[in-house]
């Protein structure tokens, strides 16, 4: 590979030689996942399908009461409103509009 990360490839077409530089996926570093909720703890927020965060309804500081809309998820052309399953503060929001997050990812920590 190149130092910038590419790499030459030669093939055969047609019985004609061929030379193609492409960018060495392998030689990236590997995304960091987003954290998982802990099924264990009541403070998680977790997500419960796939999907795309649509907008956030409140922030870190917020004081929520049970039932109330945290954020709006997205998938399939279907939004779901994510609701604060007890009352609390929001300590941290770990997502951001647009963002795509996985079925257990975690969305919010709400502390009493």
């Amino acid at each position: 590979p190149h130092e910038d990360g590419r790499r030459t490839v030669f093939f055969e077409l047609n019985g004609q030689s061929r030379e193609v530089t492409v960018t060495d996926r392998a030689l990236e570093p590997e995304t960091p996942r987003h954290p998982k909720a802990d099924p264990s703890n009541p403070a998680h927020v977790a997500a419960p399908m796939p999907g795309m965060v649509v907008n956030i309804a409140v922030q870190s500081g917020d004081s929520v009461a049970k039932g109330q809309k945290l954020l709006m998820l997205e998938a399939m052309k279907m939004q779901t409103i994510i609701a604060a399953e007890r009352d609390g503060t929001i300590s941290e929001v770990h997502v951001h509009p647009g963002m795509q997050i996985e079925t257990g990812d975690l969305l919010m920590t709400i502390e009493e």
